[in-house]
């Protein structure tokens, strides 16, 4: 098996959990296929350049191989290699998730009451 559909290419390597959901994804231009958006019918040879979108993480990945039927992970990252630049990006993107400060974490006592409002509106008015 030399090709097969993208939507099912995907389900296979686990970038999706359910064949419809790849294909939505697909559908809603989430997937690339050297730099064009496709449809789900699109089929999908070895070395081709695929760019898939989850969420907040963009992978970009090289075709190494072709299934259609869903096996293990481990399996499942045999059939493509994650390509240098967005391995480096994805972890960028990554450590700066996790060196910026949660915006709920500087609010030492969280939402002020209403005594603490009336409280600010005295120091306010009386300005």
């Amino acid at each position: 098996m030399e090709k097969t559909r993208i939507d099912k290419w995907l389900w296979a390597t686990r970038f999706y959990k359910t064949r419809s959901l790849a294909s939505h994804e697909v559908t809603s231009g989430h997937v690339q296929v050297g730099g064009q958006d496709v449809k789900p019918s699109r089929e999908v040879k070895l070395g081709e350049t695929i760019t898939v979108r989850q969420g907040s993480v963009t992978r970009t990945v090289v075709v190494k191989g072709i299934s259609e039927q869903r096996g293990s992970a481990s399996m499942a990252q045999l059939l493509y290699e994650e390509t240098p630049e967005s391995v480096a990006k994805r972890e960028a993107a990554q450590l700066q998730r996790r060196l910026a400060p949660e915006p709920a974490l500087t609010i030492s006592q969280g939402r002020p009451t209403k005594r603490d409002r009336r409280d600010m509106q005295k120091v306010w008015s009386s300005d």
